[in-house]
């Protein structure tokens, strides 16, 4: 009856506009399981079922029949603020991540102050055959070991990677354009030592050149880097 609930109160907040507009944006996932809830309103009710005692009964109901569902149940989870209920209820449901907008906005905030404890499931993460699995472990790297906690290991694990599949490709690229900006001298070298494959190193400089943080000095020199 909750699920059933749950998926009442969604299509009474559904935009058609959106929805549509959504399965052009996002295609790996199934077009018939847009509803179209605008990202405001689906974080207005992850809270709410996790303040009204409804939140452990739609997590416990995977996998989901909609898109928006996966939606509500990221931001769900990114509200859990113990850690090891956050982390054993992600664990669970990253085998159901099948896009890169469900897999980009889950954010624990409780991660922020477990950064030394979620290593260990960060590096499971990287080694899985999942690729939005391992797209969230390189976005967890991203978000939360660029600053005070970064090391030149972790750089390291992400050039390892076989970014083979596309959606693992463009975060990889994505987490050395923010490394550039935020660990220049340490992640320079990357890119001299050609340590990334051509598509994903010429995808690195393309977006750190966009990027504001970047000085224009730093940019031309990241134009001479690039692969043919």
């Amino acid at each position: 009856m909750v699920i059933e609930e749950i998926e009442s109160e969604l299509f009474k907040l559904q935009d058609v506009g959106y929805r549509d507009f959504q399965k052009n944006l996002i295609p790996t996932a199934p077009p018939e399981t847009f509803i179209g809830v605008r990202t405001p309103a689906l974080r207005a009710f992850a809270k709410q079922l996790l303040d009204d005692g409804r939140a452990d009964a739609f997590l416990d109901a995977l996998p989901h029949r909609y898109f928006d569902e996966n939606q509500l149940h990221a931001f769900v989870i990114s509200g859990i603020k113990t850690y090891p209920e956050c982390l054993e209820r992600l664990q669970a449901f990253l085998p159901y991540v099948d896009n890169w907008a469900t897999c980009d906005q889950m954010s624990p905030k409780v991660f922020r102050k477990h950064r030394q404890e979620l290593l260990g499931p960060i590096g499971e993460w990287l080694c899985s055959d999942r690729t939005f699995t391992v797209r969230f472990a390189v976005g967890m790297l991203m978000e939360h070991y660029l600053d005070a906690d970064f090391k030149p290991e972790y750089p390291q694990w992400v050039a390892a990677l076989k970014a083979d599949a596309y959606y693992v490709h463009m975060m990889v690229a994505w987490y050395f354009a923010t490394a550039l900006a935020k660990q220049y001298p340490s992640v320079i070298p990357f890119l001299e030592e050609k340590r990334l494959d051509p598509r994903t190193h010429n995808k690195a400089i393309q977006k750190a050149i966009e990027s504001r943080r970047i000085t224009p000095e730093q940019k031309e020199y990241l134009r001479s880097l690039r692969v043919k």
